[in-house]
């Protein structure tokens, strides 16, 4: 049997699936103090494809589990990720004026007010993952547990935090490949892996099942970046919704700096390929996934 899937459409659909969620889960622009529930807003709901979140529900949904449980920890995933890009756009991490199509946030609220506004969605998230509505009955609380320490691991020094620290490290830097990879395994893999996997955990995989999973999350998480490395040098700024050549200008460690553009993209697609020979115990099943990665390493190139 063979399946013909519509890509954006599909991601299109997700996506204000996800917005509709997030829109009810964060407290109103109103609610005291309004500022900082403004600053909040401001850059979760701004322009996005919203590739975490889908990731979750497109797992849980192929390998039959119920998209309705996936829901608060997909969203989780987005209100960590949209932290992280708030407090890497600060003067003192990446000093990036733009993000998601329009000015960064402490362009639009001050650096303290940004600061707060990350930790607050970073906080959030965790009480969303932990909250005894709107779900409290959809799964045990053992899996939830499960499920917050593996986003909890992948957001922290271990992964997304850790990968940050190696990028500070490593401006103006020889780096080696190994390097690169390594960076980029934490910073931007870490949480797609998670993303990935928490699908699984919902759909209650076999551990081989999950192993699979984990080795496609791992590779589609590397050419994500791979790809994200290649926007930054010949992307367009109005479809990025961000700069671009600010990699090269911060004299940042990337895959195009250390292997070259053509390079680069052959090892995005090649980590494409073992994305979906990982899927290949999946049969059919695992279709939405494979055009998902099919979506992440072409896209703009």
């Amino acid at each position: 049997m063979s399946f013909s899937l519509d890509i954006n459409a599909y991601l299109e659909e997700k996506k204000l699936l996800i917005e509709d969620w997030l829109e009810k889960a964060i407290p109103s622009e109103k609610s005291l103090p309004p500022v900082i529930h403004q600053a909040m807003r401001y850059s979760l709901m701004a322009r996005s494809k919203r590739i975490r979140p889908v990731l979750t529900l497109a797992t849980t949904e192929s390998l039959g589990g119920k998209i309705e449980k996936a829901l608060p920890f997909a969203c989780a995933l987005e209100l960590i990720h949209t932290y992280s890009l708030i407090h890497d756009d600060l003067p003192a991490m990446d000093n990036d004026d733009f993000r998601r199509g329009k000015p960064s946030n402490h362009k639009a609220f001050g650096e303290a007010m940004a600061i707060l506004a990350g930790d607050a969605l970073l906080t959030h998230a965790f009480f969303l993952m932990s909250a005894p509505y709107p779900f409290s009955s959809s799964i045990s609380p053992w899996l939830a547990l499960e499920i917050i320490q593996e986003i909890a691991r992948a957001a922290g020094t271990e992964g997304m935090i850790g990968g940050q620290v190696m990028d500070i490290q490593l401006e103006g830097q020889s780096a080696a490949i190994s390097q690169v990879e390594d960076m980029h395994n934490c910073k931007t893999g870490a949480m797609i892996l998670a993303a990935v996997r928490v699908g699984g955990l919902l759909a209650d995989v076999s551990e081989k099942q999950l192993e699979s999973l984990t080795l496609f999350g791992r590779h589609i998480g590397l050419a994500f970046q791979i790809v994200d490395d290649i926007l930054n040098v010949e992307g367009q700024p109005e479809m990025l919704g961000k700069s671009v050549g600010s990699d090269q200008s911060a004299k940042k460690a990337t895959f195009p700096s250390v292997l070259g553009l053509e390079e680069s993209r052959a090892c995005a697609r090649q980590h494409y390929d073992l994305a979906a020979q990982a899927l290949e115990i999946f049969g059919e099943r695992a279709h939405i996934l494979r055009e998902l990665a099919r979506f992440i390493v072409c896209r703009e190139f």
